[in-house]
């Protein structure tokens, strides 16, 4: 009876484990990765409960069973890949499950003895772990958490290989129909039990770790574009500009203005603005590379930081964004109108702080406004008529399609 009830003690954790994983994945909006930890457990734990309650000499126990750990454990793996932006090599994976599944039912039909299946199944759960420790390892940079989930990942691949054999040479041959009362059956569900909660321990605080980071974020967003809100993107540039000094890297910062906002909002209304201004930030999260940043500044102004970027290939990118927003249609207005946007560029100059960067960017944008709206005007090329200057913002005709202008 005891033993019974001890058995029970570690589908139970997993269970736990599993209901909790999928709590924060649901109450935190978290990354799928997160529900694949949660599935994980509850196969884990189906296997241990088909285990403890089938009959342990039925040939159909250890094979259910192995499906239930197998599924499990390449969940599992799947998940802390998919984590790390790596893609575990999921045929792989189902070859050796295959070629371990072919080999076992040979050694059940060939013997009663539980060792050689034992040895069998641990040595193809070893070298999935193996396969998804060398996955993990192709990611690149890896921060504590990161190494901590490698190194629980390498010990559960090293101790599938290692410890069967070892507990073996204790008890050379367990017949199936005494497999409970083994040595090895009482030693396994420590050994399970302890790796579950290590396992499930760094899985949890590496999500927590994630869902603060996220909550974190989703306050420096701004909620209309989903693009930083202007004390994030300032904050993040009295970061990126003085490693970019540093680091001897260009670059380049783009100032853009929805022209004519204010007539958007007085001819078709609050809602549409607000769409018009969450496409433009659309369009700008689809043309900037990962490494630039961008935020909502204003109303309807934007800034973009573009990383490792000379003057001209900035001045290049905010063309295409102006050309792009130009030809949008968007919802609400009528189907005749296209809206326009100006900007202005500007490149960081030798010790020059971000506001000194912003005004200059501010300034050309200033004068692409003066100039007619709808181009980009670049602080950085000597004007004949002299320095660039804040020019007024009054505003002129909304841009019409082709065939109406």
């Amino acid at each position: 009876m005891q033993t019974q009830i001890l058995g029970l003690v570690t589908p139970l954790m997993a269970l736990f484990f599993a209901a909790m994983f999928v709590v924060i994945w649901r109450v935190g909006r978290m990354k799928r990765h997160v529900l694949g930890f949660g599935l994980a457990f509850a196969l884990s734990a189906t296997g241990f409960l088909v285990t403890h309650f089938l009959p342990a000499d039925a040939f159909y126990t250890f094979h259910i069973t192995q499906v239930f750990y197998s599924l499990g454990s390449i969940t599992m793996l799947a998940s802390v890949c998919e984590r790390a932006g790596q893609r575990l090599h999921l045929g792989s994976v189902a070859f050796v499950y295959a070629v371990t599944a072919l080999v076992l039912a040979l050694a059940i039909s060939l013997t009663s003895d539980v060792g050689p299946r034992l040895i069998l199944v641990n040595m193809g759960y070893g070298v999935m772990f193996a396969m998804g420790a060398t996955t993990l390892l192709t990611a690149g940079r890896r921060d504590a958490i990161d190494t901590l989930i490698l190194a629980v990942v390498v010990f559960q691949a090293a101790d599938f290989m290692i410890r069967p054999s070892l507990t073996l040479l204790f008890e050379t041959t367990i017949p199936a129909a005494v497999y409970r009362d083994s040595i090895y059956y009482s030693l396994i569900g420590l050994v399970l039990g302890i790796k579950g909660v290590v396992t499930a321990m760094v899985l949890i605080g590496a999500t927590i770790a994630e869902w603060t980071k996220n909550l974190r974020e989703s306050s420096e967003k701004d909620v209309l574009t989903g693009l930083l809100n202007r004390a994030a993107f300032e904050q993040e540039m009295h970061g990126l500009l003085p490693r970019a000094q540093t680091e001897g890297r260009p670059l380049t910062l783009v100032v853009a203005d929805i022209d004519h906002f204010k007539q958007v909002n007085d001819i078709w209304g609050h809602q549409s603005g607000d769409r018009a201004i969450a496409s433009f930030g659309e369009l700008i999260q689809q043309t900037i590379r990962g490494c630039d940043i961008a935020g909502r500044i204003g109303g309807e102004e934007f800034c973009i930081a573009v990383w490792n970027c000379p003057n001209e290939p900035g001045e290049r990118l905010a063309q295409r964004i102006r050309e792009a927003f130009a030809n949008l249609q968007h919802a609400g207005l009528n189907d005749d109108i296209r809206l326009t946007a100006s900007f202005g560029v500007a490149t960081a100059r030798a010790g020059e702080t971000y506001e000194r960067l912003f005004a200059r960017a501010d300034a050309a944008l200033y004068q692409a406004k003066s100039s007619g709206r709808d181009c980009v005007q670049n602080a950085e090329r000597e004007r004949a008529d002299g320095p660039v200057l804040a020019a007024d913002r009054a505003p002129t005709q909304m841009t019409r399609t082709a065939a109406n202008s």
